[in-house]
This record gives C-alpha cells, sequence and structure tokens, in this order.
C-alpha cells in the first residue's frame, strides 16, 4: 500500500485489475447513513476495506459515497471491477450519466429538464471514471455475495454511529 491507498501498479500501461465492492445504507430515507467498501488488489489479493457515514442523508446518496470513496482510495488509474446492488448507481455510470451530462446535468421531466438529484456527487463520479476503466457487476442484494453482505454491516454500523 502506498500513502494508505491501494497502488494500481503500473499504469496506464499494465494497468492494475482491482475488485471494488460497494454498498450504502440508511436509516429512514433521508436519515443516518452509512457507505463502505472493500477494494481487493487481483495480483496480489491484498484488501483494504473502509466505511463511513452522515447523520442525514439519503441510501442513493449513500451507495454513490461508497463507489466514490473507493475509486478515490485507488493510487493510480485501474481497471476496476466495480460490484453494487444499487442499480442506481450501476445505470448512472453506465447508461444515464452521458445524457446528464450533456443536457447541464439535469434530468428530462416530461418536456421539461428538471435538477438533477446528486448531481455534485455524479460530477466526481464523471471525474473518477475519466481515471479508471471501470466494468459494471451487479449483485443481488442481502442475497449471501460475501463481499456485499460485509459492505452491507460495515454500511449499517457507521449508519449507526449517526443516531
Amino acid at each position: 500500500m502506498t500513502d494508505d491507498r491501494i497502488d494500481g501498479g503500473d499504469a496506464p500501461v499494465g494497468r492494475r485489475l482491482i475488485s471494488l465492492f460497494t454498498d450504502g445504507a440508511c436509516s429512514g430515507n433521508p436519515g443516518p447513513g452509512g457507505w463502505a467498501y472493500i477494494l481487493r488488489d487481483g495480483p496480489t489479493k491484498k484488501e483494504r476495506a473502509e466505511s463511513g457515514g452522515e447523520p442525514m442523508t439519503t441510501n442513493n446518496r449513500m451507495e454513490l459515497m461508497a463507489v466514490i470513496e473507493g475509486l478515490k482510495a485507488l493510487s493510480r488509474p485501474c481497471n476496476v471491477q466495480l460490484y453494487s446492488d444499487s442499480q442506481y448507481v450501476l445505470q448512472g455510470l453506465n447508461s444515464w450519466m452521458a445524457g446528464w451530462k450533456k443536457n447541464g446535468w439535469r434530468r428530462k421531466s416530461g418536456s421539461r429538464f428538471e435538477e438533477l438529484k446528486n448531481a455534485d456527487l455524479w460530477k466526481i463520479l464523471d471525474s473518477l471514471k475519466q481515471t479508471h476503466d471501470i466494468s459494471f457487476h451487479h449483485v443481488k442484494g442481502h442475497a449471501g455475495h460475501p463481499e456485499n453482505e460485509r459492505c452491507d454491516v460495515m454500511a449499517v454500523e457507521a449508519a449507526a454511529k449517526f443516531r
């Protein structure tokens, strides 16, 4: 580990393969929330797990923060396999973001545009997405996926600190 972040190896040529597992939790929506991630370096299998939270937030914000904090923990550009149970995060990154960005970080609502919720976090993710090559993997929440279950426990514990 370098600088307490996962060292992505030599980049951009030969980018390191990293698995990023994430989850967010909220007690009430809005309410106290927590996020968590597990980073696993493909070649070395070294792991880093972190969590945090906010006193008044939403579940979607915590799902986004888990991904942001996980990507920010990488010290170099990497090939990242992102595993999340949040369709909001995965669809946003993989499908919707390009349109939001094109429309000034607004979304279409009927025949007009409206403010995009969590635009501040989507803009951060957009920047991080430019740094890393990310592939997207949906995991079913609360279905026994070991890393997703571990992230869920960490996120719930982080949220509990604000109750």
